[in-house]
């Protein structure tokens, strides 16, 4: 059986394709720091830690589990994210520092504890923004998020240059808005024309395939325009 990590599971996006993965016979480490909701599903193929990506104790977790259990991981898609909406000038270092935490340091810290356990083939999947493409429409309130889904594009095309002798591919998908309890909460009255379920589907499938065609690019997924 084939094998994925997927982080930010307890709710969303990552819950739902912890699950596609799951029933399509994958073995799955799903990590969030809230594990009732997977567990409550009591599936088999997931396997759940309690994991905060900021915290480093923690990403350890995911080092001994992955020597005692794993030689290797074929997916690993970093799906948690962090959301502050708030005007700039009212923005304080600690928020900065908080987003950053999970859409960069995290992502960066995890890879490198899977990095040994990557194999030729394997395919490492970043869920970024499309308020991390430059040129794309901006929204207030959003500088430190958008920023950091900018940055977290930029090391992922990094690393994809940095391991391509060794043909692990890194790839990114700059999602439009989708219908998530993040996105509720932090645009109460938008109602996003894609549900969860939906971008599980398409992210499942570019997870599994999308390496053979691509790597160091980023993907946009958005039906709107710009």
């Amino acid at each position: 059986m084939k094998k994925v990590i997927i982080t930010g599971t307890s709710r969303g996006i990552g819950f739902e394709l912890a699950q596609l993965f799951a029933k399509n016979n994958f073995q799955v480490l799903a990590l969030s720091r809230n594990k009732k909701p997977l567990n409550n599903l009591k599936l088999k193929n997931i396997n759940t830690l309690s994991v905060d990506v900021c915290n480093q104790d923690d990403l350890q977790k995911v080092s001994k589990y992955l020597s005692k259990n794993w030689k290797d991981v074929d997916i690993l898609i970093h799906n948690a994210g962090f959301l502050i909406n708030k005007p700039f000038e009212n923005l304080t270092k600690d928020d900065f520092v908080s987003v950053y935490d999970v859409n960069v340091f995290g992502v960066a810290g995890l890879t490198q504890i899977c990095i040994p356990y990557l194999k030729q083939g394997s395919h490492v999947v970043t869920i970024s923004s499309m308020g991390g493409i430059q040129g794309s429409l901006k929204f207030p309130g959003l500088a430190a998020y958008s920023s950091a889904k900018g940055a977290v594009i930029t090391l992922s095309e990094l690393l994809a240059e940095e391991y391509k002798e060794k043909e692990i591919s890194f790839n990114v998908l700059a999602l439009g808005a989708v219908q998530t309890e993040m996105l509720t909460e932090a645009f109460p009255d938008y109602q996003a024309s894609l549900q969860a379920n939906e971008m599980a589907n398409y992210i499942y499938n570019f997870a599994i395939s999308g390496n053979r065609f691509y790597n160091g690019k980023v993907l946009q997924v958005s039906n709107t325009t710009p």
